[in-house]
């Protein structure tokens, strides 16, 4: 979920009364959780579309959902179950997310407060599934052909399952179809404008059946049993002069793939099998057996993609209406039919149909190239209504984790004559923060706390960026979903924390991450106008930032380090290139924004690392060589190179600096001129490189405070000691030495050791602790608090493993897993992206960014007002009330029309009655409706009356005689059999009227004698026990229903309640604030 535990705690075993009480503190500070998630998951399998809050979902393989917006807003749900999903939609418009596992778990996810509301173990596998648009109510299909109705309550927060279910043998009696065997539903669509009320159940073994829950009846049946014509059935061939066979055996066995509504009023439906064919079949007819052979013909298309004997299943199929006032055509979008081996492609095929189904012809065809296998696509429409709506653009998800999108527009338009020649390419779907394309390199977390003019003059030469990413073709960005908070939207907040990346081609990004939404700023070019460097287009290797001055140093792999000044903005400015030899000075013209001022070359080596000094004056450079390089900005000069490797050539890792003269100064202002603080030099820069050789250069010109450091970890795996140093300072208020200690962490891969700075500085070489790591550590950072002060040492393992420890004892308080927590994988170089800046920490794995908050204090990662929403509750109120005011248009013009129309034209009765329930049932709501008809068992089978119900009177046409007929002995003659066959007539004639004489008027039964005889074999006992559990039903639900009365009441009460309040609340909002 959005917000979970990240550590859980350690227990100690020994270290003493004043360690536990150490730990204890520091595992109270932690209390972690996934402030920001960025990118297309690895795992993505599944897609879903809110066409009216538009919003994406996509569903991965290890139980995690992300849902896309506008805005940069994204949000990562995260299941307690790491298990795919198979099925996802959304409750449209309602904030509600519904999501099936393998496990046939039944996930409610409520957006608004990205939390996991209810879920329930189905204990049959799930096979089929689809959403009533409008409605709470969803339908369900298992293996042993059983569709289910669930209703999600909004005041209970629970699903409930419906009393209405239909088994698959009541629904062939009622199609007068016959089923060797139980077979599983693989398909749920309900039809368009009927409200739910009619649904497309298809079979496993190709049954088709329209079904009326309202009527409990069969609309129309199809299936492989009416393809039994040969030369009958059109199709559509890749290759025109290719003969085609067009017989179907009826008896073979075609499974069905995928199916979807070729139609906008649902009269065609396309069905993908596994043999690669398509069908289309015509719904608007029932089919029985009795149809001839040439009724059962017209009802169905067949397009094939290939002509190859041996060809793909038809794995997913969507429809993609034409024009929106003709039903005349549309485009179909199949993945499969070609013949096995060919290449991977998404294939769209126009079609068109002047009069009716028979006339349906293709008239292009054009085939997408895929990026990776493919996994899902959706359509997203340009309105709220997804049937009745353009499609505006097509989103297509292959493995792994690519999403690239197409425009509707420019799909739809390729020219006929360039079919099969013209490729439309994909574009990339934009990604917040790109770690792939391009793939990034470095990246950094700085905090800007208690610098707010440097932060006014940051935001005051932004760059703004477009809220919407750039669109080929001007196209219109179709997710539009979330809403930003109003902090992040006002723009006189201050700047206090930047997020700085480097990238391969050279580029840098900086981002303002004060909230948890991040906004592009800047995007730094590594080209100088006019000028060519040596190495310019080189990767990003290091970075460094000083917030006193505003300054970013950029190191890269060619050697050369880059001065950007983030506090000057003019059209013209002068560029000086630097090298220990010559110095270059430039007049270029830069256009609007940030430019390289200054560029150092002091060596051919890839820049490992990079440090400011306190106080942003002169820049440290440590190379890949193990050289060290000091430049000095103002002086625009290299101060001096040293080899600090020993000639080992061992790359430098790691700098730190620090001033000892400051730090006593903080502790003790009175002693600032003592003489045991004239021993130690005025800044102290220290170094590691990668074989753990450990330098110390004096700066003396260096006065400002000391800043902890934080290197990064050598490449190379085979190196087993690799190092890090942090600066760690720890107040002591009982010593007898002046000032405060500090202590030095050096970090390596299998090892931790920690020293006193001071004595080390003086040539002391003792550890005061030294810890041995279980495991291979790659990365590590001290935790500060929003105060500045150390909080803990966070470790990270090559296994994933996340480890916090305090300080300075440095026992294990808490730990956790990259799996655990983001269901990541540890990959290598992943800790190169990995940065720390006062509890925040970064992460990059593929093409996901997350940055995790590990410090409970107040910050505005974690005030609940900082956040996006994903539901826009302001946009699902006006489109409702939209909804309800486009219906209650319709019910004036037509009251019978739709739903309730459909409900009144099966009723059986008199005139009057019908009229007095038309006026009725027109009050009531399309989904009141649906879930008054859930709430009843299904009719299908034959069942007794009520008591109160009127006994209708039957006729003797109206009875099914269950008996088995006699079987006449072979006749003799031909006089013998004319005298048999009289005689069987007359004894079944007096079987049937049990020994009446007056044959021609029959005895009147009544319609318990009736059911008495032919249901329950005549046991007068069972019928007597039938009739009293139909009554104990009868009174369950009339108690049902005198509860829902109460709760109706309830709730408008409580209604009306809500709509005062929010009437006062809302007096005082302007109109724009709404």
């Amino acid at each position: 979920m959005f917000a979970q535990r990240l550590f859980h705690k350690a227990r100690h075993q020994g270290g003493g009364a004043a360690a536990a009480s150490a730990a204890s503190h520091v595992a109270a500070e932690m209390e972690a959780q996934i402030a920001l998630h960025y990118g297309i998951p690895y795992t993505a399998s599944l897609l879903a579309f809110d066409p009216v809050q538009r919003l994406l979902a996509v569903a991965t393989l290890d139980g995690r959902i992300k849902i896309f917006g506008g805005d940069n807003i994204e949000g990562l749900l995260i299941s307690p179950n790491s298990t795919p999903y198979k099925f996802l939609q959304f409750i449209q418009n309602q904030g509600l997310l519904i999501a099936i596992s393998n496990d046939n778990e039944i996930q409610v996810w409520n957006l608004e407060f990205r939390q996991l509301f209810y879920s329930s173990q189905w204990d049959i596998n799930i096979t089929a599934f689809a959403v009533v648009e409008g409605t709470f109510l969803m339908y369900l299909g298992d293996e042993n052909g059983l569709l289910s109705v669930l209703k999600y309550d909004v005041d209970d927060g629970k699903l409930q399952k419906m009393p209405y279910n239909v088994p698959i043998h009541s629904l062939a009696e009622a199609a007068s179809v016959s089923l060797e065997d139980h077979q599983s539903i693989v398909g749920i669509l309900p039809q368009p404008d009927t409200f739910g009320t009619r649904v497309l159940i298809a079979y496993e073994k190709g049954l088709l059946v329209l079904w009326d829950v309202s009527e409990d009846r069969a609309i129309a049946v199809r299936g492989y049993g009416d393809l039994h014509m040969k030369n009958q059935v059109t199709g559509v061939q890749r290759d025109a002069g290719e003969d085609e066979d067009n017989n179907i055996n009826a008896e073979e066995e075609r499974e069905i793939c995928s199916l979807c509504w070729a139609s906008k009023g649902g009269s065609t439906l396309a069905v993908g099998y596994i043999t690669g064919d398509i069908l289309l079949w015509d719904m608007t007819s029932k089919s029985s057996k009795g149809d001839t052979q040439s009724d059962a013909s017209s009802n169905v298309v067949k397009l094939q993609l290939a002509s190859g004997s041996r060809r793909l299943p038809v794995i997913v199929l969507h429809w993609s209406a034409g024009s929106a006032d003709s039903n005349k055509g549309g485009h179909l979008f199949v993945y499969g039919g070609d013949d096995m081996g060919s290449e991977e492609v998404l294939t769209v095929l126009s079609l068109e149909s002047t009069a009716g189904l028979e006339s349906a012809k293709c008239v292009s065809r054009m085939d997408l190239k895929l990026e990776g296998s493919f996994a899902d696509m959706i359509l997203i429409p340009d309105s709220g209504f997804s049937c009745k709506s353009r499609t505006s653009a097509v989103f297509v998800l292959t493995n792994p984790g690519q999403l690239n999108f197409y425009d509707g527009g420019a799909l739809f338009s390729v020219p006929k004559s360039e079919e099969g020649k013209t490729q439309l390419q994909a574009q990339k779907f934009p990604i917040a923060v790109p770690t792939t394309d391009p793939n990034i390199t470095v990246t950094n977390l700085y905090s800007l706390n208690g610098m707010e003019s440097q932060s006014i003059l940051l935001k005051k030469f932004c760059v703004k960026q477009n809220a919407a990413p750039f669109m080929q073709q001007n196209m219109k960005w179709p997710l539009t979903g979330g809403v930003l908070s109003e902090m992040s939207l006002n723009e006189d907040h201050t700047v206090e924390r930047i997020y700085i990346a480097g990238y391969q081609d050279g580029s840098v990004r900086i981002w303002d991450a004060t909230f948890p939404v991040l906004m592009l700023m800047f995007v730094l070019d590594s080209k100088v106008v006019g000028v060519n460097l040596d190495g310019e287009n080189s990767a990003v290797s290091s970075l460094a930032f000083c917030s006193l001055n505003m300054t970013l140093a950029v190191g890269t792999t060619s050697g050369l380090v880059r001065i950007y000044k983030l506090r000057e903005h003019t059209g013209g400015s002068s560029f000086h290139f630097v090298t220990e030899s010559k110095q270059e000075v430039h007049v270029v013209q830069h256009g609007r924004g940030f430019h390289c001022h200054i560029a150092f070359l002091a060596l051919k080596s890839p820049v490992k690392s990079l440090r400011f000094t306190a106080s942003g004056e002169a820049l440290t450079a440590g190379y890949q060589n193990g050289q060290l390089g000091s430049f000095d900005a103002n002086q625009l000069s290299i101060m001096f190179t040293v080899d600090c490797a020993s000639g080992t050539n061992s790359p430098v890792v790691s700098l730190s600096n620090y001033n000892v003269v400051a730090s006593a100064e903080k502790a003790n202002d009175q002693q600032k001129e003592s003489p045991q603080n004239t021993k130690f030099p005025a800044d102290v820069l220290l170094s590691m490189t990668k074989d753990a050789h450990d330098t110390s250069d004096e700066q003396n010109k260096l006065s400002e405070d000391k800043f902890p450091s934080q290197g990064h970890i050598a490449k190379e795996e085979s190196v087993l000691d690799k190092r890090q140093t942090h600066t760690v300072e720890k107040s002591q208020k009982n010593t007898h030495n002046v000032g405060s200690d500090s202590f030095l962490l050096i970090c390596c891969e299998d090892v931790v050791f920690m020293y006193s700075l001071s004595s080390l500085i003086q040539g002391g070489s003792k550890h005061l602790n030294r810890i041995k790591l279980a495991r291979h550590c790659c990365w590590s950072a001290v935790l500060t608090n929003m105060d500045g002060k150390a909080c803990g040492f966070i470790l990270v393992y090559q296994t994933g493993t996340i480890e916090l420890r305090s300080l300075p004892d440095l026992t294990i308080v808490a730990e956790s897993s990259l799996m655990s927590l983001l269901r990541w994988s540890y990959k290598t170089g992943m800790e190169k992206s990995m940065s720390s800046s006062n509890g925040q920490v970064t992460l990059v794995s593929g093409s996901e960014f997350a940055i995790i908050s590990l410090v409970a204090s107040e910050n505005a990662f974690r005030i609940p007002e900082s956040m996006p929403c994903l539901h826009d509750k302001v946009l699902a109120a006006a489109a409702e009330a939209a909804i309800n005011a486009s219906m209650d248009q319709k019910t004036k013009q037509n009251p019978a029309a739709g739903i309730l129309g459909g409900i009144i034209k099966g009723l059986k009765g008199k005139g009057e009655e019908n009229a007095k329930l038309k006026g009725s049932l027109s009050a009531k709501t399309m989904s009141e409706q649906l879930e008054s008809i859930f709430l009843k068992e299904s009719s299908v089978e034959p069942s007794i009356s009520n008591a109160d119900d009127p006994i209708e009177e039957l006729s003797i046409d109206d009875i099914d005689i269950d008996d088995e007929m006699p079987v006449p002995p072979p006749p003799a003659s031909s006089s013998i059999s004319h005298v048999d066959k009289k005689t069987t007539a007359e004894e079944e004639r007096a079987k049937l009227f049990e020994g009446s004489s007056g044959v021609e008027k029959p005895r009147i039964r009544s319609h318990q004698e009736i059911l008495t005889k032919y249901k329950f074999g005549g046991d007068a006992a069972a019928a007597a026990a039938h009739a009293k559990d139909k009554l104990m039903q009868r009174q369950e639900k009339l108690e049902r229903i005198s509860q829902r009365t109460a709760e109706l009441e309830s709730g408008a009460e409580n209604f009306a309640s809500l709509a005062q309040e929010l009437a006062k609340s809302m007096e005082n909002k302007k109109w724009w604030k709404l």
